[in-house]
């Protein structure tokens, strides 16, 4: 939105027919509407909102540094996405200023290289069904140290997701917090937790196999066990939400493109 919350200029950043449904709804609403890729959108200061369609759509602005509000289209979960079959009902949502804007952090991790989520940050050991070591602090307290395959760190946005298929909670926006939650633990009285998103640090203690980040189902590059790898949101992204988007509490079942 503008600084005066009118949308004047509406960009759309994705591909396909669900890219072109939104386009066309998006004029048949009377809004001065531009579509192309992420760098360039993420980069004009003229556009208002933005329809992310998909969620590489949505990634790849996050990654570029976004600053206009992002409604999100199509199998995403964790952000109130609207389905594509209800594109152009949401697009009128946002013309009748039927919305509210959430924000959203992204995480970095400290190492290695350049990694920031939406979602979640991962380690997990490249070799599928071999066990490592980790541990978790939040702050100066030590949570835990336990055997797993790896381990995720969930925003609320990324929460509903691979976290929760793990066996983690689904968090509410604007908690300030994450969801820690170990894949397949060696110990079957495992346990998961919510901790605030600011001080959390993953450290690798043993490399039984090679351990790599992830960020947002992207590897990013390989952990060396005794490295900290810490935990901190960086930046903020505002989503648009419209009534006909999906709540995050009951998106159990919403395919997504990672």
């Amino acid at each position: 939105m503008s600084d005066e919350g009118v949308l004047r200029r509406f960009g759309v950043v994705g591909e396909g027919e669900g890219a072109r449904a939104v386009l066309g709804a998006a004029e048949r609403a009377g809004l001065d509407t531009v579509e192309g890729g992420a760098r360039a959108m993420a980069g004009d200061s003229s556009v208002d909102a933005i329809a992310a369609v998909g969620e590489p759509a949505l990634l790849s602005l996050v990654r570029h540094g976004v600053s206009a509000a992002v409604l999100p289209i199509g199998p995403v979960s964790g952000v109130g996405a609207v389905p594509t079959g209800a594109a152009e009902r949401g697009v009128g949502s946002l013309v009748a200023d039927e919305f509210e804007v959430v924000e959203h952090p992204v995480l970095e991790a400290s190492a290695p290289g350049d990694a920031r989520a939406l979602f979640d940050l991962t380690l997990v050991t490249e070799e599928t069904a071999r066990i490592s070591e980790y541990t978790v602090r939040s702050g100066p307290a030590t949570v835990r140290q336990f055997r797993a395959d790896g381990v995720v760190v969930a925003t609320p946005a990324g929460s509903p997701d691979y976290a929760r298929a793990a066996g983690g909670p689904v968090l509410e926006a604007g908690t300030g917090t994450v969801s820690v939650v170990p894949i397949s633990p060696f110990a079957t009285d495992s346990d998961h937790w919510v901790l605030a998103d600011d001080g959390v640090v993953l450290r690798v203690e043993r490399d039984e196999a090679p351990v790599e980040l992830l960020a947002d189902g992207r590897a990013v590059g390989r952990v060396a066990p005794g490295e900290n790898v810490r935990v901190q949101p960086v930046a903020a992204v505002r989503m648009v939400t419209v009534p006909e988007g999906r709540p995050p509490f009951d998106e159990r079942n919403v395919p997504t493109d990672r």
